[in-house]
Parts: structure tokens; sequence; C-alpha cells
């Protein structure tokens, strides 16, 4: 049987940095799974410092597309971006 991951909650920070990049909708069209790692991984953090730079993670993997957590991952590349 299938583990479930517990739905991760988006934190207001993480939703005002994805607005103000204007990515919230690159967020979205981003599988579940993905988001709710992303989430997940950030709400892990210890010091403020590691919270702030995977959050910077996450928003420059979404504006650039194509990457996931540091791995390429083909299906979220940008359409203008493929050749």
């Amino acid at each position: 049987m299938p583990r479930s991951r517990p739905v991760q909650p988006m934190p207001d920070d993480v939703e005002a940095a994805l607005r103000a990049r204007r990515l919230i909708d690159d967020y979205e069209a981003r599988p579940f799974y993905q988001r709710n790692d992303y989430l997940a991984r950030i709400g892990r953090a210890k010091r403020a410092s590691t919270r702030l730079q995977w959050l910077e993670q996450m928003l420059d993997e979404i504006e650039a597309g194509g990457v996931y957590m540091g791995m390429t991952h083909e299906p979220s590349r940008k359409a203008e971006r493929r050749r």
C-alpha cells in the first residue's frame, strides 16, 4: 500500500514571494508532489538562512523551468525555451 505524504500548507511569506516574482501560475502548474516537496523542504529548515536559501532555490527553479530540486525536469521546461 503506497504511503501518502502529508499535504503541506502554503506559508504566507512563500506565497508572497511567488506573487512578488510573478511565479504563482508557474508554481501552480507544477505537479502536486513538487509543490508539496518544496513546501515540506522549506518548512523543515532549522535556520532562517537555510529557509531563505531553499525558498530562493525554489523560486529560481520555477522561474527557469526545467529544473526540480537541482535535477533536470523536462516536463516543467518553459515552452518558449524548448527546441
